[in-house]
C-alpha cells in the first residue's frame, strides 16, 4: 500500500481551487492508502482551535471521514499553523506529531520535518520561531478573542501579499551542514521535509553513508505529493484547476 505525504497546501477562503484539489484527494486516492502525513503549513493562518471558519470546517470533516474509513492521519505543525492544538486533532481524527520526529516508512527510518528549523542561517527567523513557539507568548495570543485573532491574521496576509506583491516568495533555503548534523543525529539516512517551496530529490553523504533528502513542493500552482511503497518512491505534482 501506498503511504502519502504532503505539505505547505497554505488553504485559505481566497483559494479555493486548491482547497478542492485537496478535498478530492482526500475523497479518492487518500481512501486506498496506507497513511496520510500533513508535514505543516495545511492552512495559510490558524488562528486557534475554536475557529469554527472555512476552510478549516471542511478540510477538518473531510480529514475526520478519511480518519474512520481506517486511513491514519497524521499532523505536523508548521509556521503558518503552529498553532494546532489537542481539539485540532481530535476535529481531524488525526494524531499530532512533534518536528521533528522518526517514523517507520516501509522499513526505512525516515525523519519527517516541516523544514524551518534547517533554515538555521536565518538568525532572525529562528528567533521569531522560538518566541511563537513558547508557551506563555501562545497563551497570551489564544487568550485574545476569536474576533482579534482573526483580525490580527488577515492583517498579517495582507501586509505580506503587499510585501511580496510582484515577486516570489523568498524563503531561506536550508542549511547543508544543519540537514547532515541533523539526519546524524537522528541515524537516519532518509529526511522528508517541506517549508522551502522546493520539491526535488537530493542525495548526500551522512557519516559515509549514502543518504537522501526528499523535499515536498507547495501547492500554489500544483499540488506536490510524495508517494512512498516497498518497492520505492515517487514525488509527483497533482493538478490545482483555477
Amino acid at each position: 500500500m501506498t503511504v502519502l505525504l504532503v505539505s505547505d497546501l497554505h488553504l485559505d477562503a481566497s483559494r479555493p481551487a486548491t482547497t478542492r484539489a485537496f478535498l478530492d484527494l482526500l475523497a479518492g486516492e487518500a481512501r486506498s492508502a496506507e497513511a496520510l502525513y500533513i508535514l505543516g503549513d495545511l492552512f495559510e493562518a490558524w488562528v486557534g482551535d475554536d475557529d469554527p471558519g472555512e476552510p478549516g470546517a471542511s478540510v477538518c470533516a473531510a480529514l475526520k471521514a478519511l480518519s474512520e474509513s481506517v486511513v491514519p492521519v497524521y499532523l505536523m505543525r508548521g509556521n503558518r499553523d503552529f498553532l494546532y492544538g489537542p481539539r485540532m486533532a481530535e476535529r481531524c481524527g488525526a494524531t499530532l506529531l512533534p518536528d521533528p520526529c522518526v517514523v517507520d516508512l516501509h522499513g526505512t527510518p525516515t525523519l519527517l520535518m516541516h523544514g524551518d528549523l534547517l533554515c538555521s542561517d536565518d538568525a532572525a527567523y529562528q528567533a521569531f520561531r522560538r518566541q511563537v513557539r513558547s508557551p506563555e507568548w501562545q497563551a497570551n495570543f489564544l487568550a485574545q478573542p476569536l474576533a482579534a485573532r482573526q483580525a490580527f491574521a488577515a492583517q498579517a496576509r495582507a501586509a505580506s501579499r503587499e510585501h511580496q506583491q510582484g515577486v516570489a516568495e523568498a524563503i531561506t533555503d536550508v542549511t547543508p551542514a544543519t540537514v547532515v548534523e541533523t539526519m546524524a543525529r537522528y541515524g537516519v539516512s532518509r529526511l522528508v521535509h517541506g517549508h522551502t517551496h522546493r520539491p526535488g530529490l537530493h542525495s548526500l553523504e551522512v557519516d559515509g553513508r549514502r543518504a537522501q533528502r526528499i523535499v515536498l513542493g507547495d501547492w500554489y500552482d500544483q499540488g506536490s505529493v510524495l508517494r512512498v511503497e516497498a518497492e520505492g518512491l515517487s514525488l509527483e505534482s497533482r493538478d490545482v484547476l483555477p
